[in-house]
This record gives structure tokens, C-alpha cells and sequence, in this order.
């Protein structure tokens, strides 16, 4: 590589602009097949999922239909390829036109922010759920909960 040329190593033309290669439908599958799985790996994000739902792009039918197309990545073959597999969990949510609606509620989107974090914080560590039960154990039990009502 030529250190002195102004060029970037990014600047390389994508293989979908070079005329030669616009008609091959391999080329046109394989960008079709980036570009939708960058699109649902996006869901996995509450706060674009929140912005989608204020800009009411969840509310059009066109883009309902979408979203139901897109469930072909569920499929073994192309769930490969996800990264952020709360992707696919929203995914099968925003199939609900109730969840598409509460999408405007802040208080939805910190929910499900929050859920994906506790998720991310604890997912590699096989001991979390059992130092979390021996803290339960631990806890002295609450009076109220072993009070006798009276008749």
C-alpha cells in the first residue's frame, strides 16, 4: 500500500457500485442480506425501537409487513448471523400491535433497557444465579410473611 497517497484504505468502492457487478444477483443478495441483518440486529436497541414508535414508523402497515417478513431470521440457518439476540426477542415482540403502541412509553423503553442490561451484566457468569438464591437464604424471613391473621 502507497503510504504517500491521500487515499483511505476505507475509500474502496462497494463491489454493488461497480458497473460490472450491478446486475450479478449474487452481489445484490449478499448486500440485500447485510442490509437487512443490520436493520434487525438495530432492534435489539430500546432506545431506536422507542425512536421508531415516536416517529410512528411502527404504526404503518407497510412497515408491519416488514417486520413480519424479517421473522425468516429466526431460522437456524440465518440466526447464525445475529450478534444481539435480544434482536430476535424484539423482533418477535413488535409482531404485537399492543407492544408497537407502548413503544411511546419511556417507561417501556427503560424496562427493556434495563432487562437487557441485568441480562448482558450476568449471561457469562454460571454462578450468578446461585450466589443470588444463597443471598435469598440468607435474608432473614420476613415477619409479616409467617404473621397468623387473625380470624
Amino acid at each position: 500500500m502507497n503510504m504517500d497517497s491521500d487515499a483511505h484504505p476505507n475509500d474502496n468502492p462497494s463491489p454493488i457500485s461497480s458497473p460490472s457487478n450491478a446486475n450479478d444477483p449474487r452481489v445484490l443478495n449478499r448486500a440485500r442480506f447485510e442490509l437487512e441483518l443490520e436493520f434487525v440486529q438495530a432492534l435489539a436497541n430500546p432506545f431506536y425501537l422507542h425512536m421508531l414508535a415516536q416517529q410512528n414508523i411502527l404504526a404503518q402497515p407497510e412497515f408491519v409487513n416488514f417486520l413480519k417478513y424479517l421473522l425468516y431470521w429466526k431460522e437456524k440457518d440465518y440466526a447464525q448471523f445475529i450478534q444481539y439476540p435480544h434482536a430476535l426477542h424484539h423482533l418477535d415482540l413488535l409482531q404485537y400491535e399492543a407492544f408497537r403502541a407502548d413503544l411511546k412509553n419511556e417507561h417501556l423503553r427503560q424496562l427493556l433497557d434495563t432487562a437487557q442490561f441485568e441480562h448482558w451484566k450476568t449471561w457469562r457468569d454460571p454462578e450468578y444465579y446461585t450466589r443470588l438464591q444463597q443471598e435469598q437464604q440468607q435474608k432473614p424471613p420476613d415477619e409479616t410473611a409467617t404473621a397468623v391473621k387473625p380470624e
